[in-house]
Order: structure tokens, then C-alpha cells, then sequence
């Protein structure tokens, strides 16, 4: 596993009160633009905190990718606890994305891409498998030192990525800042 990676035996963290109240996903959703019929491809999707939240919201499929086998199985318990039947499970890395070129309209990539070595490869397959129109939403930290997070030297400067997106061929780039720590970046294919 990569030294980037998140470990599963902290998958407490990515689903608790503070981060709810910080970063809410339904309304994270909401404001991006999340279509009723749209598919969804949630990157390192962990223990569901967008996908089940956005498979609530869309009768379309929702894709849940994640490298570690011990994330998907906790969510797949989940989805089942909620009864969802549109979730689909991926076993896989951002940086080569197990899906067909076009495949869906939304892509959601939190608090991942700061894992993906290199970064201009995760963006490409982000590219490639958003249909035209499609468009990914982006939360990251910020590149500064804060009490929580991953090292200052995984973080990327929202500046850095927007300029990732365009310069892979994103056709415009929005991002505002719901904290000093955090930033959410929606990229329009």
C-alpha cells in the first residue's frame, strides 16, 4: 500500500459528527449539481459517506471505487442496511479506473486525490470516464498545517489543482472554501 493511502483501521474517522457538520454531503451534492437520473462514480469511496447519500438522490447507479477490499465490504453492509439497490462496488485505484471511457456524469473525489501518484493520471481517468458535460466535484485540505489531515506534503494547493483540471482539458474550474482547511473544486468537462 502506498504510504499515501488511508489505512481501513481508521475508517472511523471518515464518518463522524464534526466532518457532517463541516462538510454536509447532501448539500455538497446539492449545490454541484447532482441530477436525479445521473450515474455516479465515487472515488475511494470508503464508508460511504457520499456514496450512499448521492444514491439517495439519484435513481441512476452509483459507483463505489475503493482499492481496499475491508472498505468495500463495510460499505457493501451498509448499502444493504440501507437498502439501496443501486450501488455498485469497484475494487480499484483512481489511477487506473476499471471502467468503460464515458461512463458517468458525476464524479465525486473527496479527500482522495491528495493519494493518487501522480495526480495528472487520476485526472486523466477522470476525464475519460465522465460522459461529455459530466462534471467532478473535488474536496480537498488546503496546503497548510492544520491539526488534522494528511501530511502538508500529500496536500495539494487548490491553486495546483485547478490549473490540474484545466491543464487535462476540464473546460472551466469553480472553487470555493467552506473553511480555511478545506476547498471544494467542481471541474465541468
Amino acid at each position: 500500500m502506498s504510504e499515501r493511502r488511508f489505512a481501513p483501521s481508521k475508517m472511523a474517522r471518515l464518518d463522524n459528527p464534526e466532518r457532517r457538520k463541516a462538510l454536509p454531503p447532501e448539500k455538497i451534492l446539492t449545490e454541484s449539481m447532482l441530477g436525479p437520473s445521473n450515474d455516479v462514480l465515487d472515488l475511494g469511496a470508503g464508508t460511504g459517506y457520499f456514496t450512499v447519500p448521492a444514491a439517495k438522490m439519484t435513481k441512476g447507479t452509483v459507483y463505489a471505487l475503493d482499492v481496499e477490499p475491508q472498505m468495500l465490504d463495510f460499505l457493501k453492509n451498509r448499502v444493504q442496511e440501507e437498502q439501496l439497490t443501486n450501488v455498485e462496488f469497484i475494487q480499484g485505484v483512481i489511477e487506473e479506473i476499471p471502467m468503460d471511457n464515458e461512463t458517468v456524469d458525476f464524479v465525486i473525489a473527496s479527500f482522495v486525490l491528495h493519494e493518487v501518484e501522480p495526480l495528472s493520471k487520476g485526472v486523466d481517468e477522470i476525464l475519460r470516464i465522465l460522459k461529455p458535460e459530466g462534471r467532478c466535484v473535488c474536496i480537498e485540505w488546503e496546503k497548510k498545517q492544520t491539526e488534522q489531515g494528511p501530511p502538508l506534503g500529500h496536500r495539494i494547493n487548490s491553486d495546483d489543482m485547478k490549473a490540474a483540471f484545466l491543464q487535462k482539458g476540464f473546460r472551466d474550474v469553480a472553487v470555493s472554501y467552506p473553511s480555511d482547511a478545506h476547498y471544494i473544486m467542481i471541474a465541468y468537462k
